[in-house]
């Protein structure tokens, strides 16, 4: 025990930490930041630009019509600030938290109803369902849709494939993505010429893109706000299953409260682990510089648990940490800068609001825990078959 630490200086809460130091890997010309002082400034940097993550391949085509997750400088600017409304505290609150709350309750129905579930079946079924109805996916079946939605995932495996591997995997991934537009995409397109809504697809109609772009656009917000949130559900689960304190204080505080608690577990096991960039221009900041052409990977990890930014005993999970040091919770999990997450606060409300009913359902128990896993192509954790239980009613 020290002064300056609460907890055992030994203590580490990580749970996915071991499986990513063996199967994370980074290129021999790339250099890897893990201050956390270092990253922030880089990532709210304006001589660093977007790189890997099919950053290359997707700003080749009309800059007006690329997604905005891929774009830099002022045209991101401009398109950032035409969808932030749609990830507002106002949006949340009056639009998808009842959403939120609808889906949880009839996957929490069919749980009491069976008996039992698995954490990664519902989570996604949440998260599709909260994505859906931001984007405008809400003209198909969706659990369907969700397989399908899957299936497009193997478009991401394609560089890591044996060359003569991928001409199959690029066959594959382009019937998966048509049969994702033929039965979602354009339903909600032709639904949405004929009757706008408060939706991302009315929006880019609304801008002229054409339907390829909106296909596009429509997966990029699939990865990123269905298959992450599917597997930060699950941890934070995982998390709150195991320690019988911290789940009576979830259960207990207010929404402020669980929400610390959710980013301090995000802090620790991040979905997203590595944020590629390249820098354009030389730069000195206050800790340290970079030089034109430098490729960089800010280490998401590393910098969370950086002892001179996140404090004493940096491993244990201690949901008043950002209070104390005044500084965001969640740190750099949803990355910063101008690509900060758009939707981090839809992706802890729906997480928020999904726990604190799960873990209200009469003799809810984790019967067993889930097989912790990985996932090359998204170079992160993968979390499956876990059971919960209950009493049947």
């Amino acid at each position: 025990m020290t002064a300056a630490c609460p907890f055992e200086a030994t203590r580490d809460d990580r749970k996915s930490a071991a499986l990513a130091a063996e199967r994370i890997t980074v290129g021999p010309d790339t250099r890897v930041v893990s201050s956390l002082a270092f990253a922030r400034e880089l990532l709210r940097s304006n001589v660093t630009r977007q790189a890997g993550a099919g950053a290359k391949q997707e700003v080749t085509g009309d800059p007006a019509f690329t997604s905005v997750f891929f774009l830099d400088g002022e045209p991101h600017k401009r398109k950032r600030q035409a969808i932030v409304r749609f990830f507002t505290p106002k949006a949340i609150s009056t639009r998808y938290r009842a959403v939120m709350e609808q889906a949880t309750d009839n996957l929490l129905g069919r749980l009491r109803s069976r008996g039992q579930g698995r954490l990664d079946q519902m989570s996604f079924e949440l998260a599709v369902t909260v994505a859906a109805d931001i984007v405008g996916l809400t003209n198909s079946d969706q659990a369907a849709m969700a397989r399908r939605i899957q299936a497009t995932l193997i478009g991401l495996r394609l560089p890591r494939m044996s060359r003569w591997r991928r001409p199959l995997g690029q066959v594959q991934a382009t019937f998966h993505g048509a049969r994702f537009m033929i039965s979602d995409v354009r339903p909600a397109i032709v639904a949405r010429r004929a009757e706008r809504r408060e939706d991302v697809i009315s929006h880019l109609l609304d801008e002229g893109y054409p339907d390829k772009a909106i296909l596009i656009e429509c997966m990029t917000y699939a990865v990123a706000g269905m298959i992450t949130t599917r597997e930060f559900i699950v941890m934070a689960a995982w998390h709150l299953f195991g320690d019988d304190a911290l789940r009576e204080r979830f259960l207990t505080g207010d929404e402020a409260d669980q929400v610390a608690i959710l980013e301090e577990i995000m802090r620790l096991d991040p979905v997203v682990n590595m944020v590629a960039r390249r820098v354009t221009a030389d730069a000195v900041t206050d800790s340290g510089s970079v030089a034109e052409g430098e490729q960089l990977v800010v280490d998401i990890r590393a910098a969370n648990v950086d002892e001179a930014g996140v404090g004493a005993c940096p491993h244990a999970l201690d949901p008043d940490r950002a209070r104390k040091s005044k500084t965001g919770g969640s740190y750099l999990s949803f990355g910063d800068g101008s690509h900060r997450c758009p939707g981090a606060q839809v992706a802890l409300n729906e997480t928020r609001v999904f726990l604190d009913r799960l873990l209200r359902v009469p003799g809810i128990r984790l019967e067993r825990e889930p097989d912790l896993c990985w996932t090359d192509e998204l170079m992160g954790y993968e979390l499956r078959n876990a059971v919960v239980t209950c009493d049947r009613g």
